[in-house]
């Protein structure tokens, strides 16, 4: 079973940003691609970024040139950058590897507020 440990959430104002972390636990980090997701209130989840195990990553049209997302492989750790904020960001945000389609963190909380 994997366990993920996303932090990073909070209150934003629109145009600002966040930085979200996710550390992962259970597995040997290095050979799996790994993915954000999102959901927001009364929607579906949705994937906002990915990242593979070598690098290449990949994004929703939505956020593209916004986000970015990246690994840290001898800490287990992906990170979201979150720039340019929007309010249709608010959502609660999830780190996952997609091999353990089942397993998912508590998430962490962003606002996009002003």
């Amino acid at each position: 079973q994997v366990q993920l440990d996303e932090s990073g959430g909070g209150l934003a104002q629109p145009g600002g940003s966040l930085r979200l972390s996710c550390v992962v636990s259970g597995i040997i980090f290095r050979p799996y691609a790994m993915s954000w997701h999102r959901q927001a209130p009364g929607k579906q989840r949705e994937l906002v970024a990915m990242i593979a195990s070598g690098g290449a990553t990949s994004y929703a049209d939505s956020v593209k040139g916004r986000f970015t997302i990246s690994r840290v492989n001898n800490k287990n750790t992906v990170n979201l950058q979150m720039n340019d904020l929007r309010p249709e960001d608010t959502a609660v945000y999830y780190c996952h590897v997609p091999s353990y389609p089942r397993d998912w963190g508590q998430g962490t909380q962003v606002t996009v507020s002003s």
